[in-house]
């Protein structure tokens, strides 16, 4: 609001100049929004709730390097192990719950086609609007939309920027083995970048925004996935 303020030169300040700034910077800005999901919010937490079980499986075992003690040892593994097994067990748990709902289970079991469970739940919950959106729209609300830095001249370097972070984070776990192991689209989509000098990191990276696509797409049209979908 005080920028607006400040580009139309408006120095003053009141309860009814700003009243004034409020509503010309909504009218300008603002677009009519669908109401959340209530039924996400409950879902929500317990998926954050299994992203912090991760978390700290994943602080365990960098632990676990550095330990050379046996008994200590023991210990963490023990962590892990206990920590792995409340993560299947929430999974589980969340999973049924979204089931026992018939819309949110057909979308879950769209999304089953392309990725594993895990990612599919990430999705389902943290991005609620794919399907409805265009690819370039859903790759830039996940965070992985590369945006230009041009001027004049100058050609800057593309970098990706804002988005849903935990939901980034878990598509990018996806990514990693899909361009490595079980996905014969990415697993081409990561050579050829390589093969044409782009970084490890942008590779994948550009690989984690086609899963994102390729959910945006099952979703829009309603099919499970097939090798086709590989070229939208």
């Amino acid at each position: 609001m005080r920028a607006l303020a400040q580009f139309i030169l408006c120095r003053a300040k009141s309860d009814r100049i700003d009243a004034g700034l409020i509503a010309a910077c909504t009218a300008h800005h603002d677009r009519p929004r669908e109401a959340p999901d209530a039924r996400l919010a409950p879902f929500a937490d317990l998926l954050t709730f299994i992203e912090q079980t991760e978390e700290d499986i994943a602080r365990l075992k960098v632990r676990l390097e550095h330990v050379c003690d046996a008994a200590v040892r023991r210990i963490l593994t023990a962590d892990i192990a206990r920590l792995k097994q409340r993560r299947a067990t929430t999974i589980a748990k969340l999973v049924s719950a979204i089931r026992k709902h018939d819309d949110l289970a057909h979308r879950l079991d769209l999304l089953a086609s392309i990725i594993a469970a895990r990612t599919g739940i990430a999705f389902l919950i943290r991005m609620p609007e794919l399907g409805r959106l265009s690819r370039e729209q859903a790759a830039a609300l996940a965070g992985l939309a590369p945006f230009v830095h041009d001027s004049g001249k100058l050609k800057g370097e593309r970098h990706i920027a804002g988005g849903r972070a935990r939901l980034r984070k878990s598509v990018y776990a996806a990514a990693l083995p899909g361009a490595f192991r079980w996905n014969k689209q990415l697993i081409a989509l990561y050579q050829r970048l390589v093969a044409a000098g782009k970084p490890h990191k942008v590779a994948l990276v550009a690989c984690a925004r086609k899963l994102v696509i390729y959910a945006n797409t099952v979703l829009a049209r309603g099919t499970p996935w097939t090798p086709s979908l590989a070229i939208v």
